[in-house]
């Protein structure tokens, strides 16, 4: 009867747990009028990039994860020590000896991505592996430590030089931080082996180690806060590291197998942030709740309109990092019609691009961002403080609307060997409001023909001709 009851009882344990990791919680909006209001700023900018870089571009290696003990593609190993896990960690933590990008030019990368119609940066100022690309005061594994190569440059703090430079292209700045840092002692203590991305030990047994980790995180970030001039988004990453009863079925398949407490007291980090930096938007990646003010999903663009701010982060390439000309870059063609697509159900796209081991992209990369940007001097009115009109997207038409309502616009997604339509149906309740169409690029005036309860927008044969080859083109009414 006991060991009946025991059973019942662990049954009954493991449905509620799952019951409460499956409940995704619902979005906070902020409380704070100056963050809510940095919010809804960041919502009309639409279109950023995020740029991954570090010295595994010198090995032309994924960002961090071969150091991760988990059998893993993203972790795989290569070259001569492949094979002797910390033989191979030694090698990598001394790529930092021979790092030394002499063609790091941050200005150009500003210029390229503001011309491409981007509006703010995320940077990597600390990735998993714990190598800092600026001069913090509190480890010597840093880009500005005397033995590395490059400290003698003048812009040898990377993370000052690359925000200077976007701020002064008028561009917004974020500070990607990676919160598990698998180079610190006590995250990753020498006396263990590390089993997978989480902390080696458990920090509920060790609390004087985890206090120690706690305290080295806020003293970086606070760093970043306070001595890199004015930040818009405080964005971070390594969402295994999160307080107790947070996790959700979402972040099951991939947090590991150590599923310890990893609590870096994100209440104190978040006041001391907004302390120095008024209004700064947190997004403590996948951990849903009052520090994450606005969601991430990677590599993907959500099925349904999401009823809470969100942004897209997908990669140029195959990778966050780059490895040169033999990458797949996507065509600006994709990227267009992605940030299309994205903004049509109210989010906005982050689009990864990492320089390689000289410091600086590749010619596919400022070829890519040419060609968007050429379209978004066009184009760029449907997109920026814009929000979703139904019925947002509809085959190859998706749809926006001017903020205030006072302009609304069908963008069209030409496939890139078809001929363009002689005419496009509305949607019925678009159909109802449609009044003197024309198309954005020219201003030309587009004919209307009823077809019941619905109208067709007309495209002249001259018109079609002269759309031929573009990746979108867009009506207004």
């Amino acid at each position: 009867m006991k060991k009946q009851l025991l059973i019942i009882l662990i049954s009954l344990f493991l449905t509620l747990n799952t019951h409460a990791q499956e409940l995704t919680p619902k979005y906070e909006w902020p409380a704070d009028s100056m963050v809510l209001k940095k919010l809804h700023n960041w919502q009309d900018w639409k279109f950023g990039i995020i740029i991954h870089w570090g010295p595994y571009s010198e090995w032309g290696v994924v960002e961090s994860w071969s150091l991760c003990p988990e059998d893993e593609p993203w972790c795989a190993r290569k070259g001569e020590f492949a094979e002797d896990y910390f033989s191979y960690k030694k090698a990598y933590e001394n790529i930092r000896y021979q790092f030394n990008p002499s063609a790091f030019d941050p200005k150009k990368w500003a210029v390229a991505a503001r011309e491409a119609g981007m509006k703010y940066l995320v940077f990597t100022t600390k990735h998993h592996d714990g190598f800092c690309m600026f001069d913090s005061r509190y480890t010597d594994y840093k880009i500005t430590d005397p033995k590395s190569r490059f400290s003698v440059a003048a812009n040898s703090d990377m993370v000052k030089a690359v925000f200077d430079a976007f701020r002064n292209e008028g561009l917004a700045v974020g500070a990607y931080f990676s919160k598990p840092d698998w180079h610190h002692p006590d995250y990753w203590w020498p006396r263990f082996p590390p089993q997978d991305r989480n902390v080696n030990y458990d920090p509920e047994k060790y609390p004087e180690k985890w206090q120690r980790f706690q305290q080295f995180t806020f003293n970086q970030i606070e760093e970043l806060v306070t001595r890199y001039g004015q930040l818009d988004l405080l964005w971070l990453d390594g969402g295994w590291v999160r307080p107790a009863g947070s996790l959700t079925a979402e972040t099951l398949p991939w947090i590991g197998k150590n599923q310890w407490i990893q609590d870096i007291d994100m209440p104190k980090v978040a006041t001391m942030a907004r302390q120095h930096q008024n209004g700064i938007l947190i997004v403590d990646r996948t951990v849903h709740g009052e520090f994450e003010n606005y969601r991430t999903p990677e590599q993907q663009i959500p099925d349904h309109l999401p009823d809470y701010p969100w942004e897209s982060c997908i990669t140029l390439g195959d990778n966050w990092y780059s490895t040169g000309p033999e990458e797949n870059y996507k065509s600006s063609r994709w990227v267009i019609q992605t940030l299309v697509k994205i903004v049509a159900k109210g989010g906005n796209f982050l689009l990864g691009i990492g320089p390689d081991k000289t410091g600086d992209f590749v010619p596919e990369v400022y070829q890519r961002l040419n060609e968007i940007g050429k379209w978004v001097k066009t184009n760029g009115e449907c997109i920026y403080n814009t929000k979703p009109l139904e019925p947002f997207t509809e085959g190859k038409l998706c749809f926006t609307q001017k903020n205030d309502g006072s302009r609304c616009y069908l963008i069209y997604l030409c496939d890139e060997n078809s001929a363009l339509p002689e005419s496009i149906l509305l949607p019925e309740q678009l159909s109802k409001i449609c009044q003197k169409p024309f198309l954005l690029e020219s201003g030309k005036t587009i004919q209307l023909a009823k077809q019941g309860t619905q109208k067709r927008l007309v495209l002249t044969a001259s018109m079609r001709k002269a759309l031929a080859g573009q990746p979108a083109f867009v009506i207004a009414f």
